[in-house]
């Protein structure tokens, strides 16, 4: 069976699907079998998307009009025809005519993946040469403390004195989950348990 989906950027009324739509419908979609979407392509929640996903089964075949109408990026559109070749679902793309059923677009996606591959490995050396860099300055990288070292001590103080950790969150104006994190990461433990 061939399911359709198509996507416009926003809820915007000039946008429209009218174009996709003709489209599916002309290579073969019934279009009761088209799913769409009103979303950005970088949202990961399109609720369209993920009841095409659902709906699909072995031997379907996925149109959509253009390849960025599905993926939000090359590595999210390789992860999800990934998962398509493991369930057995083939994929077609009307502008591109990439259809994954056939072998020039089989070579074509896993050319994409070697490439999507290859611009992670330079992204991630990037990133840990500039790291090294900063080291080599005396840069530290990571979040700022929640809780300066001052107030920190001014905590360990109360606890140490029989204040309550509900007591400190309202006092010193902290949240449970920081404190707790903070004097997890210190390595405070009350008095008497050592």
């Amino acid at each position: 069976m061939l399911v359709g989906y198509m996507r416009v950027s926003s809820a915007d009324e000039r946008q429209s699907v009218d174009l996709q739509r003709d489209a599916l419908i002309a290579a073969g979609v019934d279009a009761r079998h088209i799913h769409s979407d009103k979303a950005s392509g970088a949202r990961d929640d399109r609720p369209g998307l993920k009841t095409c996903l659902a709906w699909l089964k072995e031997g379907d075949t996925l149109v959509v009009w253009k390849l960025d109408r599905l993926g939000r990026s090359l590595s999210h559109l390789l992860d999800i025809i990934g998962d398509f070749r493991e369930r057995g679902i083939a994929f077609r793309s009307l502008t591109e005519h990439m259809d994954t059923a056939t072998a020039q677009g089989e070579l074509l996606f896993s050319m994409f993946g070697a490439l999507a591959q290859y611009e992670r490995a330079l992204t991630r050396e990037r990133v840990m040469a500039g790291l090294a860099a900063a080291r080599r300055r005396g840069r530290r990288g990571g979040r700022p403390p929640a809780i300066h070292a001052e107030k920190i001590a001014a905590i360990t103080v109360a606890l140490e004195g029989g204040a309550s950790k509900a007591a400190i969150c309202r006092n010193f104006g902290v949240p449970r989950s920081t404190l707790i994190d903070t004097l997890a990461r210190i390595g405070w433990t009350p008095p008497g348990r050592t």
